[in-house]
């Protein structure tokens, strides 16, 4: 996207995977302890960013209604928070952030268990960085200040993440997986699901040396489990049914991602997992599908 305002720069927002996820305990603040293994879809939304003489927020795609337009606490959306705190950031340091232009074409569902919010984020603070010519890191905390999901998003590669999520070590060696995306669109709300958990103390995914081929990656993820497709699955049955309707397909592993209720089934290469996402879409008109591929630990973020 080239603007009036100038020169675009453009960021893509990928879908956060949560190959498997296992609730480890619980803080005292009632902030759950997670051991999540996550990888990026090549989907995803994409931000584009332009200096204008004003500040501007604009939309399109599939999913653009359901973003909030304003940056008020209760009801704002991330990319303008983010933007407003990297401003902030910047201008404590002494560096310039002029006002600018940011269009969000938004494809990924809302509160979806797959990080739209959270990855939209993530490549606020990327774009802008490079925008606003930002040296070193984006600070962490900055980062985890708009959610427990964005450090991971900004990280962008496949990876462990621990802790509320801000424990992130990379997954060394992770190959590049073949997948279909499905939601009902039925949005559930994660309070919710982790209020109706019945365990709170569970093992880690890995206990040992990280996999060193892609077989034995695939071997862990389907040893692994999410510990909230249940509870969700309780809350909103048509979970039960999407993945009934994956399976049905012949994917290799069938799980829910994140909190949902989007689930995702594994494929042996991306021709059968565009087959599955063919039949899945003509059967299930109403329903968000879409086939991809993810990227592996050694693509650029």
């Amino acid at each position: 996207m080239t603007t009036a305002d100038g020169a675009a720069l453009t960021v893509d927002a990928r879908a956060k995977i949560n190959l498997a996820l296992h609730v480890t305990g619980r803080r005292g603040d009632g902030y759950h302890l997670l051991d999540t293994l996550v990888t990026f879809a090549t989907f995803g939304d994409r931000l584009t960013f332009a200096e204008a003489d004003a500040d501007r927020f604009t939309l399109s795609g599939r999913f653009a209604d359901a973003v909030p337009r304003g940056d008020e606490p209760d009801r704002g959306n991330l990319v303008l928070k983010a933007r407003n705190l990297l401003r902030e950031y910047a201008e404590a340091e002494g560096f310039s952030a002029t006002p600018v232009h940011i269009h969000l074409e938004k494809q990924l569902p809302p509160a979806s268990g797959i990080g739209g919010g959270s990855a939209d984020a993530a490549a606020t603070l990327r774009g802008l960085a490079r925008l606003w010519r930002l040296p070193g890191e984006i600070p962490a905390p900055l980062a985890l200040s708009l959610g427990a999901d964005v450090p991971m998003c900004l990280a962008g590669k496949p990876l462990f993440a621990r802790g509320i999520g801000d424990a992130i070590t990379p997954a060394i060696g992770f190959p590049r997986l073949f997948l279909v995306l499905v939601n009902p669109l039925h949005q559930v709300a994660t309070p919710e699901v982790f209020g109706a958990l019945e365990h709170r103390d569970n093992s880690p995914i890995l206990d040992g040396d990280m996999p060193q081929r892609a077989e034995d990656w695939l071997a862990l993820i389907k040893s692994a489990r999410n510990d909230l497709q249940f509870p969700a699955s309780r809350i909103a049955p048509v979970i039960f049914a999407v993945t009934d309707a994956l399976a049905a397909t012949g994917a290799e592993l069938v799980r829910m991602s994140g909190s949902g209720a989007t689930c995702f089934g594994l494929y042996p290469d991306l021709a059968s997992a565009e087959i599955a996402a063919r039949n899945l879409a003509a059967a299930y008109p109403d329903w968000f599908v879409v086939a991809t591929t993810t990227i592996s630990s050694g693509d650029a973020a």
